[in-house]
């Protein structure tokens, strides 16, 4: 999944970025509001960490004109444990969740999954396709039982295929979630990496249509 961070403070903010790309998702990051909009407003995201304390423009304004503009992606938001009033304010201004600093990461990845789970039907940590078996929580893949073994880019291509299995992904979409926005996005390179995923998942698993992209299908016997 491709998360956009945004927190000013450098040290926290490191250690988010760090975290969340841990767990096998492509991560951006934000120091500021008014860089923090613009990339939600132009960009796709499936979930956004947004402090509300920014310089420039205040996570609130940004999150109330994201909603305005339409944006749907879960926003968790980061408050002060004394600041009620900002949980409050937050969650009318359209955020999806929030929580209270000092925190636990591992809270924080928690709750990022919940989020996550809530884009597609997806109820459990636990993702199954066919014999393919994605545990988002421990950012690990099983092929009939079997563990599998990923690199970090072969994992966030398989998650986003899972996550809409049977629906066709054009490279440049596969692209996008795979790669930071100011990195040099290639999607040529895609050929390469399900070329490698169709090696190690059961045959027929992804399907190319012409023109289009690529599938997920539903093959195999479940775990």
């Amino acid at each position: 999944m491709r998360i956009l961070v945004v927190e000013d403070e450098p040290t926290l903010c490191a250690q988010l970025v760090h975290a969340i790309a841990a767990a096998g998702h492509t991560v951006e990051s934000a120091s500021d509001g008014i860089t923090a909009h613009y990339l939600g407003d132009v960009e796709d995201f499936d979930a956004v960490v947004l402090d509300l304390g920014l310089p420039t423009l205040d996570g609130l304004s940004v999150l109330r004109r994201w909603r305005a503009a339409g944006r749907t992606m879960p926003v968790l938001i980061l408050t002060a444990r004394s600041a009620w009033h900002e949980k409050v304010a937050g969650m009318d201004a359209g955020a999806d969740d929030y929580l209270a600093k000092p925190f636990h990461m591992e809270e924080l990845l928690a709750r990022l999954r919940a989020l996550l789970r809530r884009l597609g039907e997806h109820s459990s940590a636990q993702w199954q396709c066919g014999a393919i078996l994605l545990d988002t929580r421990q950012a690990r893949v099983l092929v009939d039982g079997l563990p599998l073994q990923l690199t970090s880019h072969e994992f966030k291509l398989l998650s986003l295929l899972m996550q809409r299995k049977g629906e066709v992904l054009s490279r440049t979409e596969l692209s996008e979630h795979i790669y930071p926005q100011d990195s040099d996005r290639d999607s040529n390179t895609i050929e390469v990496f399900v070329g490698r995923l169709r090696k190690k998942l059961p045959a027929g698993s992804i399907e190319t249509v012409r023109g289009l992209g690529y599938r997920l299908l539903d093959v195999g016997h479940p775990v």
